[in-house]
């Protein structure tokens, strides 16, 4: 019994050492590095999900659906994501304020960002092969049907 308690001990010391760095949290170098001309799908918080690429001059191309509505392609233009200190910042067109956000690597393909003050509002990050993504062919949207009039 003593010999199974003590293995439990050791299995449980080691994964507690593991898992803070398993979620460190990245700084702007190391995000770019990780990140840049990769392929990533991810989810958020709220049920939006989608996928695409983050280039270096800042631009951001792929496709987000909102809540399970309809896939948008969408092109942010350069210097849309910055560094700002210590901060990755989103400089987007339209709205009041600059949000930042902090970039936890959370495996060795995958990472959570989340808008920084904000740890309840996250998307996490899922880096995909773009190869194999380009060899499955393009993605398919089914048109929406909508009811009979009446029913």
């Amino acid at each position: 019994m003593s010999g199974t308690l003590a293995r439990v001990a050791i299995l449980v010391a080691g994964l507690m050492s593991v898992l803070p760095a398993a979620a460190a949290e990245m700084t702007p170098e190391e995000a770019r590095s990780f990140v840049i001309g990769k392929n990533f799908s991810y989810t958020c918080f709220e049920g939006t999900t989608g996928g695409g690429r983050i280039h270096a001059d800042g631009s951001v191309a792929g496709y987000i659906q909102i809540r399970g509505g309809a896939p948008r392609y969408v092109v942010m233009p350069p210097n849309t994501l910055q560094v700002k200190g210590a901060a990755v910042c989103a400089q987007v067109r339209g709205m009041p304020f600059q949000p930042c956000f902090r970039l936890q690597k959370t495996g060795q393909a995958s990472f959570r960002g989340s808008i920084s003050g904000f740890g309840f509002a996250y998307c996490d990050f899922q880096r995909r092969n773009a190869r194999i993504e380009v060899a499955r062919g393009p993605m398919r949207i089914a048109p929406v049907q909508e009811a009979a009039a009446g029913n």
